[in-house]
């Protein structure tokens, strides 16, 4: 027996509206479009000589002092995180700087050194007690009222950001014993 046009338009009808559900519903899931990344950046690029050139200043003065400092034993020169480990942090800044309606946000890099008997498990390596290390602060625009959250080191430009926690426990490098070493 023949069905009937009538009969077999409806159930095509439902097979297309099905079809074309699931084709918005796909699209609806699919990743929003990503904030673009400013290319700011580019204008602050040095070549690996350049670098060179800094760290052996770095290396023949500075690291002079803090090896006669040391009783001849050099400090670390240089430190390392992960990509992960910044874009993650970098995240975690950018999350918590929008739920506080900060702007202008950065990251600040500081220098510091553990004490002798800093805590091992606040540090990358427990070995690293007593050389210098560098941690990470979140800042943004300098804000009127509620000065609570701000730390009180500042520039012209931003301030400190206590409410976001900093980022440390990097990877350094205890020093080889020449003073002239190179980067590597």
């Amino acid at each position: 027996m023949k069905t009937s046009f009538f009969t077999q338009v409806p159930s095509l009808l439902f097979a297309v509206l099905i079809l074309g559900f699931c084709m918005l519903s796909c699209t609806r899931c699919s990743e929003p479009p990503k904030e673009p990344v400013s290319d700011s950046y580019k204008k602050k690029l040095i070549s690996y000589r350049e670098g060179q050139v800094l760290f052996d200043e770095y290396s023949r003065t500075n690291n002079v002092i803090l090896t006669k400092y040391r009783n001849g034993e050099p400090d670390s020169r240089w430190y390392w995180f992960s990509l992960d480990e910044m874009e993650g942090y970098i995240q975690y800044v950018k999350e918590n700087a929008k739920k506080q309606k900060l702007k202008n946000v950065g990251i600040r890099i500081y220098m510091g050194k553990y004490p002798v008997n800093h805590p091992r498990n606040r540090m990358a390596k427990p070995e690293y007690a007593g050389y210098q290390t560098i941690f990470l602060v979140p800042t943004s625009q300098k804000r009127k009222g509620n000065e609570a959250m701000l730390r009180t080191v500042t520039t012209d430009e931003n301030t400190d950001v206590q409410s976001i926690e900093s980022m440390n426990m990097t990877n350094l490098a205890p020093p080889p014993k020449a003073s002239a070493a190179a980067m590597h």
